[in-house]
């Protein structure tokens, strides 16, 4: 069933719910994806998150998919601030987990996993087990220490309009570049699904971050980077990552995983693109499994 939730300022924010099981639900499982995302992408996954008795809940964040858009189009992802997303996961968990059955584990892909992962870490959610598919804990694979980066992204953003487009989206407008299938899976059958949700709902589609998006990324990055932030969660964590990833480096998840108390880090190679739990089967039924050995333990608690 899809709706609508809204945020503390009064943005509609999309939402997806698939009902209890009709033999009562182990817990629920709250997802976000990530930038320019959408959940369509994901119902595969949670039909199978369903079919092992959870009750599961998708959201999009305000400015992407059915949910506006904040940049200076109708294709540029902006934000004033990524606490402005951390807010509004905060205002749903409260609402979703007080009309949901526990245990709740919250789950999210990329910056929607980078954003779960702050929210815990500021103390905003309060989740049994926490599922990070790729995220973003820094932007690719940079060369030049973050903190550069950083300061040359405030100094671009401050040269005109911070939502304006940061990069060049695709020659042929309205269309995704023709090689980004190589940075998300290798299965093109599930690819060819994402374009056909674009094309059956046009309102999805989103090209490039706005230099508002991109300077308030690092500074979200460059926030959680700090010691002793992760060190005292004691939240149980998976995270399924790759080291073949193009869009989100892997070496700053593994520091990641390796600060939290409570982590088990499924490390894939070659085999996999960023979209993990989109992939091959091969790849997506060890993701699966990871995850519902860890669903197993969280439902046990």
């Amino acid at each position: 069933m899809e709706g609508h939730w809204q945020t503390g300022d009064g943005h509609q924010v999309r939402r997806i719910d698939w009902p209890e099981p009709e033999t009562g639900a182990r817990g629920s499982i709250l997802f976000l994806p990530g930038r320019g995302d959408f959940y369509e992408k994901y119902l595969e996954t949670f039909d199978h998150w369903h079919g092992q008795g959870w009750r599961v809940t998708a959201s999009d964040w305000r400015g992407q998919a059915g949910s506006g858009r904040l940049g200076m189009d109708a294709v540029t992802g902006h934000i004033d601030d990524f606490a402005t997303w951390v807010e509004d996961l905060a205002t749903l968990w409260k609402h979703w987990c007080a009309e949901t059955p526990g245990p709740h584990v919250l789950a999210g892909h990329s910056m929607g996993g980078h954003l779960v992962l702050r929210a815990l870490a500021e103390r905003q959610v309060n989740p049994a087990g926490l599922i990070l598919s790729a995220p973003m804990l820094n932007l690719g694979a940079g060369h030049l220490p973050e903190a550069v980066m950083h300061q040359a992204a405030k100094l671009i953003k401050a040269l005109g309009d911070p939502r304006r487009p940061a990069w060049k989206w695709s020659e042929k407008p309205g269309e995704p570049p023709e090689a980004r299938i190589h940075l998300l899976t290798h299965d093109a059958e599930r690819y060819n699904d994402e374009i056909f949700w674009r094309k059956k709902r046009p309102e999805l589609v989103m090209g490039p971050g706005s230099w508002g998006w991109v300077e308030r990324a690092y500074a979200s990055v460059r926030l959680l980077a700090q010691p002793g932030l992760l060190e005292v969660i004691e939240t149980p964590v998976l995270i399924l990552a790759t080291d073949n990833d193009k869009l989100v480096g892997f070496k700053p998840i593994a520091r990641a995983a390796a600060r939290l108390r409570d982590c088990e880090l499924i490390h894939f190679g070659k085999e996999a693109h960023h979209e993990i739990l989109r992939e091959g089967d091969a790849v997506r039924d060890r993701a699966l499994a990871a995850c519902d050995r860890f669903l197993n333990r969280v439902a046990a608690i």
